[in-house]
């Protein structure tokens, strides 16, 4: 079977840069219809006159798809790196105005779901497309430059929605806006983007992809690893309100604005692997993001005597886990060549699996204590760590 991995000696670099600005914007559409939800949450039920469980079970659904993520995935292994983008723009686009045209809450539970797959579609193509086209020595900067978009559209984008939401006191204000949007990204790389040459490798079935990861052992560690760190960070992640708010008494409008810490710790955390991550090496990096990131687990209990410290603590652990996570796409995207792009969907079910594990146990060892989360979190991180550096070799 060929190689659909070795950089593309006819894309002129200018070029390629230009293609990874566009993707950046692309993405920052997508991650922005995808995290909206999350601060939105009250104001949508309240617009559609139903309850927050309601949205949220929308929310539920579209997370679940992460668990079957290599299915759409593996289409840009069959069908091409640039069919498959257009083709999760084009779906997201579609979601955006279904709640234009009728905003409704079927209408926006189908949105939450469309703009989820086309989320697992669009990003396992952009990074194949990467890593078909850039050598892995520049890798790392060019992942980290797209990863930019998920603070980003948390910093920037979501603020600014607020306010017009505020302004026009309309709950679906943002979906025409993002919808014109993801419309402007799909003809903007549809010119852009080069036609798919449909080699070999692009042939690959999910089967066959899924054959080969399974085959691999280095694969099958970095998946480990990514559902070890992802679950590790969800044992925080999904009780750090309670714990500042018990600790601290803290209201929801000091509670939000905590989130701009996180915000700024995941684009710290994004500068620093694109400024590092190809001079250290990818699996060096992700390795020193882990052994942080257990760290900043012991230290947050220790850290909780003042609200200052504690932000402190959140800020070093959400920057460690986000420049792990962050560093171990690269280093993925070199494993199984053959099926690049299924191997990035199977990263992102591993990541969903993760947080979904989290999410589950997290709020059953909070009812013990702060300690047994960040406890159980550091040694998760202890067997992802363990699982890179035993299986997955050195940068090559």
């Amino acid at each position: 079977m060929t190689d659909p991995a070795q950089p593309s000696s006819a894309e002129h670099p200018v070029r390629l840069r230009y293609q990874i600005a566009l993707f950046t914007l692309a993405r920052l559409v997508v991650n922005t219809a995808h995290r909206m939800v999350y601060p939105f949450l009250p104001t949508f039920a309240r617009g559609l006159g139903v309850d927050l469980g309601a949205v949220a079970l929308g929310v539920t659904a579209r997370a679940s798809l992460g668990l079957i993520s290599p299915v759409f995935g593996s289409l840009a292994d069959r069908h091409g790196r640039r069919r498959s983008m257009l083709a999760g723009l084009t779906i997201l686009a579609a979601s955006m105005w279904l709640v234009t045209v009728w905003p409704t809450y079927p209408a926006l539970f189908a949105a939450l779901v469309l703009a989820g797959v086309a989320k697992q579609i669009f990003d396992p193509a952009m990074q194949a497309y990467i890593g078909d086209r850039v050598s892995y020595a520049q890798r790392g900067l060019a992942i980290a430059a797209t990863e930019v978009s998920w603070s980003g559209a948390f910093l920037v984008c979501i603020p600014a929605l607020g306010w017009l939401i505020a302004r026009t006191d309309a709950w679906q204000t943002p979906y025409p806006l993002l919808g014109g949007a993801a419309l402007l990204a799909l003809l903007v790389l549809w010119r852009v983007i080069p036609a798919d040459s449909m080699g070999t490798g692009y042939r690959l079935t999910l089967r066959e992809g899924v054959r080969l990861i399974l085959a691999h052992r280095a694969a099958l560690a970095g998946l480990s690893m990514g559902l070890l760190i992802s679950g590790s960070n969800e044992l925080i992640g999904i009780i750090y309100g309670a714990w500042m708010e018990e600790a601290f008494a803290l209201k929801v409008t000091a509670l939000g604005a905590s989130a701009i810490v996180i915000g700024l710790a995941e684009l710290t955390g994004e500068g620093a692997v694109a400024g590092f991550v190809d001079r250290l090496g990818k699996r060096r990096a992700a390795a020193g993001g882990i052994a942080v990131n257990i760290l900043a687990c012991l230290l947050l209990p220790v850290l909780d005597f003042r609200v200052e410290t504690a932000l402190a603590g959140l800020f070093l652990f959400y920057l460690s886990f986000e420049f792990a996570i962050v560093s171990s796409i690269p280093l993925m995207t070199n494993l199984v060549p053959d099926a690049r792009a299924t191997l990035m969907a199977a990263n992102v079910t591993a990541f969903s699996a993760g947080r979904m594990l989290g999410a589950l146990i997290g709020p059953a060892l909070f009812s013990v204590g702060l300690l047994a989360n960040c406890s159980v979190a550091a040694l998760g991180n202890a067997l992802a760590l363990t699982a890179l550096l035993r299986f997955v070799p050195r940068d090559q």
